[in-house]
């Protein structure tokens, strides 16, 4: 009669692992391999999300030149029902439906004097970030670091530049 098997036979034996890298995690032993797959996934996320970027934001310019007479809400409208058409001719059905979304509630809720007022303190805020900016800079130049100036007019530049975005906003 053949001897009785127990469940110790049958268990899977323990992995051994080798000497000076116990309970280490395999992604550890190559942050190597990891560094490269982070970069080359980054090379390829970086140009992708600005070539995104890009095409939004030049929805609205595209937009506004396929109706230079409208302003305000007329404007608004017109330019979500341009880029509907871009999305439907992309076949991007989820774009399309959050802008049939937007295009509903610009035809109930947008007025064109709550428009105004909304750009009107666009402006007011990027002039206001304008004078921290100058500020900033002013501090920065008592203090003298060539590394912080530099910084500083970099960001008021990009500030004024937003304040003139916003002010070429109001009238249309």
């Amino acid at each position: 009669m053949p001897p009785e098997s127990t469940v110790s036979d049958y268990a899977i034996p323990a992995r051994r692992e080798p000497k000076g890298r116990r309970g280490a995690p395999t992604a550890q032993c190559r942050p190597d391999l990891i560094a490269f797959a982070h970069g080359a996934f980054m090379k390829f996320l970086a140009p992708l999300a600005m070539l995104t970027l890009c095409g939004v934001m030049a929805a609205p310019v595209m937009a506004d030149e396929d109706a230079p007479g409208l302003t305000g809400c007329a404007a608004k409208k017109q330019g979500i029902m341009n880029q509907i058409e871009q999305a439907k001719s992309r076949g991007n059905t989820d774009q399309q439906a959050g802008l049939e979304t937007a295009l509903r509630e610009v035809t109930e809720h947008c007025t064109d004097a709550g428009l105004k007022k909304e750009r009107e303190n666009k402006v007011l805020e990027a002039k206001h970030e304008v004078s921290q900016r100058q500020a900033d800079l002013d501090k920065a130049m008592k203090k003298g670091d060539p590394e912080k100036i530099n910084k500083r007019k970099d960001k008021l530049a990009e500030s004024r530049k937003e304040l003139q975005d916003a002010l070429d906003e109001i009238d249309k």
